[in-house]
């Protein structure tokens, strides 16, 4: 099983990120003092369904819910793609992912606004499944909210380049936590990969356009980001079914 944590939290890092995106909240959406609902709201999910496997068994729930490319591909259980990123492999795990969550979630949040913030994090999570699916060996089973956790970091990257506040802190984390996706095994760094992309793209197609053609944009660049992911979805379903065919 592949649990695909965050590998590394320097809290000096995540809290430069945080503090500058704080800076930063007269050009939100929202009021600076506006609850991150969106985001306690995902985090109180990912607990109750830590809680679920802890009673239900790990191996039971991970075995039904989790990213697996043949059960994707073949038994037609796409819905795995979204359940897994609510998933976790052990309390360490979900610590590491809810902490960053808790953490970069609010302020993005802030910033975004709500209903782009959802967006944001499913389109992150579902980046980071769609290329773990397209990458991983067909029988290896991932969970982990890793995947929507990087495409947050991609987008407080790009926000933070859009709004002119140093994100040199940012980038380390993201390199840091990149690297050790690939040095060591267990961690799904196809999964933070994706989610990092997915989730700067979508930031990038919120934040960067501007003008009167901004929203339409906004949802071109959108459409266009689910686009691609259907493509590399579609073309790694046609592979599995070749190999099994």
């Amino acid at each position: 099983m592949t649990e695909a944590p965050v590998g590394f939290h320097c809290p000096d890092c995540v809290a430069a990120g945080a503090a500058a995106t704080r800076s930063s909240r007269r050009g939100s959406t929202l009021a600076a003092d506006a609850k991150p609902l969106v985001s306690w709201t995902i985090v109180g999910i990912c607990v109750a369904v830590f809680g679920v496997q802890l009673l239900v068994g790990f191996d039971s729930v991970i075995r039904s819910y989790a990213m697996q490319p043949l059960a994707i591909g073949i038994a037609d259980e796409w819905y795995r793609l979204f359940t897994s990123m609510f998933l976790h492999g052990s309390i360490l795990h979900i610590l590491f992912n809810m902490y960053v969550l808790i953490v970069l979630g609010p302020t993005l949040e802030r910033i975004l606004g709500h209903g782009r913030f959802l967006l944001l994090f499913v389109l992150s999570g579902l980046g980071g499944s769609i290329v773990s699916y397209w990458l991983s060996e067909p029988t290896t089973f991932s969970v982990g909210a890793s995947g929507a956790i990087f495409g947050l970091m991609g987008a407080l990257l790009v926000a933070g380049r859009r709004l002119r506040f140093d994100v040199t802190m940012v980038l380390v984390l993201i390199a840091i936590n990149l690297a050790i996706g690939f040095i060591f095994s267990g961690i799904d760094w196809r999964a933070h990969l994706g989610g990092l992309v997915t989730g700067a793209a979508v930031a990038a197609v919120m934040v960067l356009p501007d003008g009167k053609s901004r929203r339409a944009l906004e949802v071109i660049g959108i459409l266009g980001v689910a686009a691609v992911l259907f493509v590399v979805l579609t073309l790694r379903t046609a592979q599995l079914m070749s190999l099994t065919g």
